[in-house]
Parts: C-alpha cells; sequence; structure tokens
C-alpha cells in the first residue's frame, strides 16, 4: 500500500502506546478506546494473527472477533489494516445493533492529522457516494415488496408442482422427461436467485427473518448450505476479482484469468493445463460441473468440516421431498440421474449468468481502491429488459447489485441512472453490454488470458 505509507503517517508517542496496551483485555482484545494511532501504525497489524482495521476513524482489534464473525472469518479479515467504513456500511442493515460488539473490539482512534481514507481511495467519490447512498435510502429504495418476492417463489413452487404431476399423469417417456428436467432446471435457477436475495438480508427488515428463509430456499429448495454461500459470496462482494480474496476468481489453477494472473504463471512456467486452449476446454469443465459437481462437494465438506448439523438437516430434506416424489416413477438410479441432469441444465444457467458480469473485467491483486471504483472495475451490466432481469434475477444490474447489496433487487433499474451519472461525474467507467455480448466477452476474455500466458510462458 505505497499511497498510504507516504501519506504524512506517525507513530503513537509512548504514553499513548503504553496506554493502548494497559486497555488490552482478554484475548487481544480491548475494553476501551485508548490509543491515537496512525495509518502507518493500522498497517502493521494486517497478519493471520494480529488484525486491526477502521471504521468511521474508530480503529478496532478484530484479532479474536474474526473466528466469531456471522459472515465469516476471511470477510472481515479482508479489511485488516485497511479503512473498512463503506463494506460495513454496505453489508449490515442495522448499524446500531452492530455497535455492541464492536464497542468491546475499540482501541482507539485514528489521529486527528490523519486522513480518513486509507491507499488510493478517492475521498471526494467517497462523500459523493455515500451522499448517493444516503438518498436511495430515504427514498425507500431500500424497502422490499412482499408481493413481489411471494410472487416469485409462487411461480418457483408451481414449475415444481407442474414438473411432478406432468410425469407423474401422463408418464415418464423420453419427451416428457426431457420438458420435467427443463422445468425443474428452471425451478432451481430461479430458486437460486431468490436464495441470493434473503442471504443479501435484502427482503425482510429483520436480518433474522432473513436468514431463516435463506436457509428454507437454499436448503429445502436447491439442496445446498447456507453457511457454505454466506462464507463464499461476502468475500466476494467484499473483493470482488481480487486474486487472493475473491474466491470467485480462484480457478484452482485450472483456468488463468485477467491480465496479470496469466503473465505470472508464464513467467515462472505453471502449466498445470493447456492454457492457451481454456477457450475451449471451459466448455467441458465450466459450464457443465461447477453446479453437480464443484458446488455438492463444496457443500458437504462445509457442512460436514464445520458440524452445521442445521444446514445439514435442511440439504437433506430437500433430497428426502426430492427422492420421494421421483423413486416411485424413476427407480434410484432414474431419479439420481435426473437429478443430475437438472444440476447439468441449472449449472449451465448459473455459469453464464455470474461469469459475463465479472469474468471479462479487470482482475487483480489488492490496489485498496474505494467501494465504488473497486465495484466498477470489477462489474458490469447487461441490458434491461422483462426476460433478461427474469433470467439473470436482475443481477443484469449487477454494478448496482454491488454497489448497494442490501437494495431489493426491483429497485436496482431505479437508481441506475444516479448510479451512472455518479461514475461519468468522477470519471469512472460504467459499463453495458447486450447479453450476447456479455456472454461471448467470457469466451473472448478467457482466449486472451491465454495468449498471455503462452507468450510469458514461452518468451519470459
Amino acid at each position: 500500500m505505497t499511497g498510504c505509507l507516504a501519506l504524512s503517517c506517525r507513530l503513537p508517542d509512548p504514553e499513548t502506546a503504553a496506554a493502548a496496551e494497559r486497555s488490552m483485555g482478554v484475548g487481544g482484545q480491548q475494553t476501551e478506546a485508548a490509543g491515537v494511532f496512525s495509518w502507518e501504525e493500522v498497517q502493521k497489524h494486517r497478519s493471520r494473527n494480529d488484525r486491526w482495521l477502521v471504521i468511521s476513524r474508530k480503529v478496532y482489534n478484530i484479532t479474536q472477533w474474526a473466528k466469531r464473525h456471522p459472515g465469516g472469518s476471511h470477510v472481515i479479515s479482508h479489511y485488516a489494516g485497511e479503512d473498512a467504513t463503506e463494506a460495513f456500511t454496505a453489508f449490515h442493515p442495522d448499524q446500531t445493533f452492530v455497535q455492541k460488539f464492536l464497542k468491546p473490539l475499540l482501541i482507539g482512534e485514528l489521529a486527528a492529522t490523519e486522513p480518513s481514507q486509507d491507499g488510493n481511495k478517492n475521498t471526494t467519490i467517497i462523500k459523493d457516494f455515500e451522499s448517493l447512498r444516503a438518498q436511495v435510502e430515504k427514498e425507500g429504495l431500500f424497502k422490499a415488496k412482499p408481493l413481489f418476492f411471494c410472487l416469485h417463489l409462487g411461480h418457483i413452487l408451481l414449475l415444481e408442482a407442474l414438473a411432478w404431476m406432468m410425469v407423474w399423469y401422463w408418464g415418464t417417456s423420453w419427451t416428457l422427461t426431457l420438458l420435467c428436467a427443463v422445468m425443474l432446471a428452471t425451478s432451481q435457477a430461479q430458486a437460486g436467485w431468490l436464495q441470493h436475495d434473503f442471504g443479501h438480508l435484502s427482503v425482510f427488515k429483520k436480518s433474522k427473518w432473513n436468514h431463516l428463509v435463506h436457509k428454507f430456499v437454499i436448503g429445502h429448495l436447491k439442496g445446498a448450505a447456507a453457511s457454505w454461500w454466506n462464507h463464499l459470496h461476502y468475500n466476494h462482494h467484499a473483493k470482488p476479482n481480487v486474486l487472493s480474496k475473491d474466491p470467485d476468481v480462484n480457478m484452482s489453477g485450472i483456468f488463468v484469468l485477467g491480465s496479470v494472473q496469466p503473465v505470472e504463471y508464464g513467467m515462472k512456467k505453471i502449466k498445470h493445463m493447456p492454457y492457451h486452449h481454456q477457450h475451449q476446454y471451459f466448455f467441458l469443465l465450466g459450464p457443465p460441473l461447477l453446479v453437480p459437481v464443484v458446488f455438492n462437494l463444496q457443500n458437504l465438506n462445509v457442512m460436514i468440516s464445520r458440524r452445521n448439523w442445521v444446514d445439514l438437516a435442511w440439504y437433506l430434506s430437500f433430497y428426502i421431498r426430492y427422492f420421494s416424489c421421483y423413486v416411485p416413477l424413476y427407480g434410484v438410479f432414474g431419479a439420481v440421474a435426473l437429478n443430475l441432469f437438472v444440476r447439468f441444465l441449472e449449472s449451465h444457467w448459473f455459469v453464464w449468468v455470474t461469469q459475463m458480469n465479472h469474468l471479462p473485467m479487470n482482475i487483480d491483486y489488492e490496489k485498496n481502491r474505494d467501494w465504488l471504483t473497486m465495484q466498477l472495475q470489477a462489474t458490469c451490466n447487461i441490458e434491461k429488459s422483462f426476460f433478461n432481469d427474469w433470467f439473470s434475477g436482475h443481477l443484469n444490474f449487477q454494478i448496482e447489485h454491488h454497489l448497494f447489496p442490501r437494495m431489493p433487487r426491483h429497485n436496482y433499474h431505479l437508481v441506475a441512472a444516479r448510479v451512472r451519472a455518479l461514475c461519468e461525474k468522477h470519471g469512472v467507467s460504467y459499463q453495458m453490454k447486450t447479453l450476447w455480448r456479455g456472454m461471448t466477452d467470457v469466451v473472448s476474455s478467457l482466449k486472451t488470458s491465454g495468449d498471455l500466458w503462452l507468450d510469458a510462458y514461452l518468451h519470459k
């Protein structure tokens, strides 16, 4: 963070440091604010066993708390040594409630001579974005419309019911089975968007109701774990497209992404795969396998390794319901095959929708940008239409979703013009694409990254 280190920073004087040390509580936590710190001092505390962060100029020691953080230890640790004010505001609907957890962690505040932001963050952009956020909240754009989500849930349940009734009444011919699979895959994809709404606490005013219904939708309707989704997805939102922080760009050596990682791999002569052909083998390894194989294994691993029996119970309830419905019609083998085919279809839907907003965008290591700049560099939008809104669960407004993750999706279009105007004011790129262009850019970006890898591998 050279930009921050170049600031006029100072270490706390010996008396301040001594006071901070005396106030240290059990497990490395503070019981009251005692220190006055520079950014240089705060940035020293970003290791695995020593983590500080700043929220609204207050300095907190989160070393022990990170392990108990409801959103997972990684998402809060990503901001160790940094100002986390914007992320804190974006993720927490009831900040007064959260303050009771922060109070025991408070160790001091930034010195009066220190800026409120660290690193390469643009103060003017931060102030303008905060004004916009306050304005849209005042207008009620963070309030959900219950009818919208009831109808969305209704059409999911209707698809599930019709799919089963069709093969139960008319038989299990190949044609009807294929139609049943398409209907179930559609239901699963739409349930995926619905659980996303509850997971982001954007439906109910009280977080506990969002969490409860989230477990029902992702567990009983989809057969996945809420804890698995929360920990992965909030990491993605906290640091989108940031290598080593965003799990969505951790491809386990199967793909190389962006313009930095391919060159890095090439120069180190890393060749786990023929990356210059990744835009071709993507069609074999990406869309077909992500949901039926990768996500299923990840879910089981999270639930069992963390002994999350509640999520496991919801997960099992999905399969009990599913096999109770379809084993009498198809037998055990046929029911398993049908489920895998449904997951296969859903996986294609999910991969194309989620990757077209992020994969062609900037992918790099941490640059410590302000919230708006960081999110806009990592996201793009797809044109609005009735089909695009439904098909993508309104994630065609990916920019607005990332800027306001708690905003109900039916309000994204109401704030989009103002977000675009703010971006134009500050020279931040706001990208809008057609659905087809978004999908083709996924493939072309993989080819570009593969070519960069090959050039570095052969010539550098």
